[in-house]
């Protein structure tokens, strides 16, 4: 199977410094800050990844699976939203909540919702953060 590779590297210390995080296949670079992870500073985070990780692989894993049930989608969008927070002395991911509209002629209402939760509960990067509640709001348009 497939390895995927990003790398990232911070210079100085937390609140001072500052990095940069790149993806392996170049598509991607970007600097990252204190202020652009805990605050509304310029740049990317970790986080922010995650979130457009978690967005693409619904996506595709929504498609999949509505094509697999014999619906074609004619469009998926979806916008992760990751939230960081203080859980006792320490950072962490509190919850991901999911937006996405399709565009899926021909299904019944309850099947879309069914198969979106399917692909929420499969998709690998919800698996990979299962310890974190993740929400949907499954549209179809």
């Amino acid at each position: 199977m497939a390895v995927r590779t990003s790398e990232a590297e911070w210079k100085g210390d937390l609140r001072g410094g500052e990095g940069m995080m790149k993806f392996g296949g170049g598509a991607f670079q970007g600097r990252y800050s204190y202020s652009s992870r805990f605050e509304e500073g310029p740049g990317t985070n970790p986080e922010e990844l995650i979130a457009a990780a978690h967005a693409g692989c619904f996506s595709m894993a929504f498609a999949a699976q509505l094509s697999e049930a014999g619906f074609t989608p004619a469009r998926v969008q979806t916008t992760a939203k990751v939230h960081l927070g203080k859980v006792a002395d320490a950072f962490a991911i509190t919850r991901i909540d999911l937006f996405t509209e399709a565009e899926v002629p021909n299904i019944p209402e309850g099947r879309f919702r069914e198969i979106a939760e399917a692909a929420k509960a499969g998709c690998p990067v919800s698996k990979a953060l299962a310890s974190v509640p993740i929400t949907l709001d499954a549209k179809l348009v």
